[in-house]
């Protein structure tokens, strides 16, 4: 088959393929979006500057993201790849990136449907890995945890000394982020700017008077990292949990997920999504362990001189 740059008249090639695709994860995940104009998903990332490759059967399409978070690079989201035949993912790809590689672009991303194993199969046989887990799951009726309340003002300074814990851990082995420590004034912006916001939850569990975990709820809608295809309508998202290291083992992850699950229900939600990095020993156990499914996966690879790959490591 031939092998050609993504253009406008293939977009209707593309929205097909993507459609049997989503329809296909939808059987695993009906929570996903249901009405989607899958033309209009293909235009869109065109008309964001999305570039590819296509061929009868296949498509790739990615742009790049934030340079500083990122460094140069690629993001081939939720709707940017679709296969009949995953080989052909393969062909396309290869092409794709071969201009992506030659304009300087070597850090390259991609989300997959984690129940799309032929898909997934493709992709780690071109050298990608599994970097980040998009987690979902029917929100279970729980009873609010005596030990969790909502944080107060008050607690600005215990939320800002407990706010760094989550970027240092991401930072050790195996993770090894190169995401930088938030500083004190980071975390106390970031804690100021959550008391600002409207239909939110800043969750807070507390042993012996003083606080040891932290979890922000919020509707989904206020991630980046869940849009398009990997957006559930009306979903909830648990966007930031951390505990204590001293603190773990005690029960106060689980007594702030049902607190979560709690608010959530409350206020009419009955899907919740969050994330992990699957290299992060203790979320990507804890997540599943708390009936979270894996929805999708992100996917990474580094193409170029081995001593640069930190800048791809966020």
């Amino acid at each position: 088959m031939e092998t050609v740059p993504f253009a406008e008249e293939h977009v209707e090639a593309a929205a097909a393929l993507l459609a049997a695709r989503h329809e296909r994860h939808r059987r695993a995940f009906p929570q996903l979006p249901a009405d989607v104009d899958y033309r209009e998903e293909i235009a869109a990332l065109v008309a964001e500057g999305a570039t590819g490759a296509f061929t009868e059967g296949a498509h790739v399409l990615g742009r790049s993201a934030a340079e500083d978070l990122w460094g140069p690079n690629v993001w081939i989201h939720a709707a940017g790849h679709a296969a009949s035949d995953p080989e052909r993912l393969r062909e396309v790809w290869a092409q794709a990136a071969a201009i992506w590689v030659e304009q300087g672009r070597n850090a390259h991303y991609v989300l997959v449907p984690a129940t799309d194993t032929e898909l997934l199969d493709a992709w780690f046989r071109l050298g990608f890995g599994a970097q980040q887990g998009h987690g979902l799951i029917e929100i279970p009726m729980r009873e609010w945890p005596a030990s969790v309340r909502e944080a107060t003002m008050e607690d600005i300074e215990q939320l800002v000394e407990i706010g760094p814990l989550l970027s240092r851990h991401q930072s050790r082995s195996p993770v090894f982020s190169s995401v930088p420590e938030q500083t004190s004034e980071d975390v106390r912006a970031d804690v100021l700017d959550d008391f600002s916001l409207e239909g939110v939850a800043n969750l807070v569990y507390e042993a012996d008077g003083r606080i040891v975990g932290n979890f922000f709820v919020c509707p989904l809608e206020m991630s980046g990292a869940h849009s398009g295809l990997a957006r559930p309508p009306g979903a909830a998202f648990l966007g930031f949990a951390i505990t204590h290291p001293e603190a773990r083992g005690t029960g106060a992850g689980t007594a702030l997920t049902d607190a979560s699950f709690a608010w959530a229900r409350e206020r009419g939600y009955e899907t919740m999504v969050t994330d992990w990095r699957e290299t992060n020993l203790l979320a990507s156990r804890f997540w599943p362990r708390r009936g979270f499914r894996t929805s999708f996966l992100r996917l990474h690879r580094w193409i170029g001189a081995a001593g640069a790959a930190a800048t791809s490591a966020s």
